[in-house]
């Protein structure tokens, strides 16, 4: 009696392990980053960082995921996928330990180990999710994209309150996400899809190492990933203090950001399942653009007039943009294989292009006091994320060559 009762039971949970590490594996690659910003103050007087040292906390991640996603990608053709997401996990969840024990060193080796754990992550997800749930993609793309998303706007929006709750500072501000590394780690044990390679077969095609850099739509994504990543990592870098040399209080920027990043809840998840059953997807690039300029246009005529509209349009947009770019790595590739071969590959472009952008929209701020040159800088980029997002939501094939 029991056995017939305790069957069914283990095929429930067993079919809702891969449902559940989706969620809780996205909730550990953007939050260890958010939760950086409210409280980099009070870390760098703690440690007496410099201001390039704080500005390494939030780089270093970046510039990890710019050199190793590549490398990640070539890994998952030799070792399966089921070892190689655990020791992510233990390697993400070490570094969110070391980053909190209150020592200069320790602190950017944490930063490198996390910048790692949740390379290899951004990587191999959404070949993961092609491989277990190829019939249903646009939902669980939607579903990855908003607990990614979700996670983050409640580690920057509640960073402050985590410290000051549970009575450890930026440490505990910082170290509460040990927690949800360690749910994922648990949940990934009992993963049994993963037991094969994410390749669920191979391609009949001729594969090379640099195979997909000949591809000009693997390009085409590549760089619609990295413009619009570079979009969002100046406005959450610099908008606080765009914010409060247009007049507003200190605490306004928090909250703009939390407005910003709950308007693309919605969007990163929807929108991956209208896009998906689209021939092509190039009305959705042709309204996020439209979004994106108009939000930039309030804020260079109106400053902070319409600051909750401007952060509206920019989190729609840039939640549309984010969850295309996911999606993309699924419906322009025939198989998992090519899945995460792109996925690594646009990452290593995308973040390398995000990492250098906060820089300049700050340099340019340097020649002009009213931040106008930077929102131009802006408004520039977004022409080119017209452009190859046009291209990359063509109906074509990423192929090899």
């Amino acid at each position: 009696m029991n056995d017939t009762i305790d069957q069914p039971t283990k095929k429930t949970f067993q079919a809702f392990v891969p449902v559940l590490a989706i969620v809780l594996i996205a909730g550990n690659l953007r939050s260890p980053i958010t939760a950086v910003g409210p409280v980099l103050g009070e870390v760098s007087k703690a440690l007496s960082l410099t201001n390039l040292q704080a500005s390494l906390l939030i780089s270093i991640p970046l510039f990890v995921f710019a050199f190793l996603s590549v490398v990640v990608s070539r890994l998952c053709e030799k070792y399966r996928i089921k070892p190689i997401v655990f020791f992510a996990l233990f390697i993400l969840m070490v570094g969110l330990c070391l980053r909190i024990t209150g020592t200069v060193y320790f602190l950017f080796l944490g930063s490198f180990l996390i910048g790692l754990g949740i390379c290899v992550g951004n990587v191999i997800m959404p070949g993961y999710i092609k491989n277990v749930f190829p019939d249903k993609i646009g939902v669980m793309t939607g579903l990855y994209s908003v607990s990614m998303n979700l996670m983050a706007a409640l580690a920057s929006g509640f960073s402050v309150v985590i410290g000051k709750y549970t009575g450890y500072g930026w440490k505990g501000s910082m170290g509460v996400w040990i927690i949800l590394s360690f749910l994922a780690l648990c949940i990934w044990l009992f993963e049994k899809s993963a037991k094969k390679r994410t390749t669920v077969k191979k391609s009949a095609q001729p594969s090379s190492k640099n195979s997909l850099f000949r591809s000009s739509q693997a390009w085409n994504i590549s760089l619609f990933m990295g413009i619009q990543s570079l979009v969002y990592y100046c406005v959450i870098s610099w908008i606080p203090a765009v914010l409060l040399d247009y007049g507003l209080p200190k605490e306004s920027g928090g909250w703009v950001l939390s407005v910003m990043q709950l308007a693309m809840l919605p969007v990163t998840f929807f929108g991956p399942i209208v896009a998906s059953r689209l021939s092509n997807q190039r009305p959705l690039i042709v309204g996020m653009t439209i979004c994106m300029v108009v939000s930039i246009v309030l804020l260079v005529f109106f400053q902070a007039t319409y600051i909750y509209l401007a952060a509206v349009l920019l989190g729609m947009s840039s939640g549309l943009a984010f969850s295309l770019s996911m999606l993309f790595f699924s419906i322009r590739t025939k198989n998992s294989e090519n899945a995460i071969k792109i996925s690594g590959m646009a990452q290593s472009i995308g973040y390398l292009l995000a990492a250098f952008g906060p820089p300049v929209f700050g340099k340019l701020h340097d020649f002009d006091s009213s931040w106008n040159f930077s929102f131009y800088f802006l408004l520039l980029t977004l022409v080119a994320l017209f452009y190859f997002g046009w291209q990359a939501a063509g109906n074509k094939y990423v192929e090899n060559y």
